[in-house]
């Protein structure tokens, strides 16, 4: 129970400080939207051709959206030593982590549910399933959060850092990203269920062993 406290507060104080510096916030939305904007151009008038791209299309812009909140999450404590003396608290560094995993994970679920119905508007994405919309966004963003938490982390101390971060990771997102691309197509354009529930599970037991991984090597990468 005294975890769980300490895992809320440290996730309000993050979610709480970009809402007020809203340094990530501005520079995700634009980013966020002018790849949407770019691409639907890009597509031209034909309406299969939108809607095919859109679930490739919509994870696209949150996975680079996402690399921005992820490292803003470290940087600001960082340059004015704070991560440091949080660590110096006597709690367990997991608890730490899945602090700032829940915020990021926040953090990103408000922009999925901005950008799904951006997305819908500029590339026909049917919304009939909704509610198991909503539920991929929720897991798949998960997945990369808990992703890029880890690795924002692991490279927060390097002067590369920026570049670093999205090299080291995208190669382990990778398939959270397909699971999710997968089946939000499947939710979007043939409307098949069954196939759509595939790979939501297999988006799940991504988030799970990633969850369980990332937790348990955070310890080794603050002492590094």
């Amino acid at each position: 129970m005294t975890d769980l406290l300490y895992i809320t507060t440290l996730a309000r104080k993050d979610f709480l400080q970009e809402l007020r510096s809203k340094a990530a916030t501005v520079a995700t939305i634009f980013f966020a939207s002018t790849v949407l904007l770019i691409l639907a151009f890009a597509l031209g008038p034909s309406q299969a051709a939108l809607t095919n791209a859109a679930p490739g299309v919509l994870w696209v812009a949150l996975a680079f959206a996402g690399i921005i909140s992820a490292a803003q999450s470290y940087q600001n404590e960082l340059e004015e030593g704070a991560f440091e003396q949080l660590l110096m608290y006597p709690i367990p560094r997991a608890t730490i982590f899945l602090g700032k995993l829940l915020a990021n994970w926040l953090y990103m679920t408000v922009l999925g549910a901005l950008l799904l119905p951006t997305t819908a508007l500029f590339f026909k994405m049917d919304l009939s399933n909704w509610p198991w919309l909503v539920l991929t966004i929720l897991f798949g963003t998960l997945g990369f959060a808990l992703i890029a938490t880890f690795y924002a982390a692991l490279t927060s101390n390097l002067r590369a850092r920026e570049s670093l971060l999205p090299v080291l990771m995208f190669p382990v997102v990778v398939p959270i990203m397909l699971a999710a691309v997968r089946a939000t197509g499947e939710l979007t354009r043939s409307g098949n269920l069954g196939w759509a529930f595939d790979w939501l599970q297999l988006l799940i037991g991504f988030d799970l062993v990633y969850l369980v991984v990332c937790t348990a090597l955070f310890h080794f990468v603050t002492e590094s």
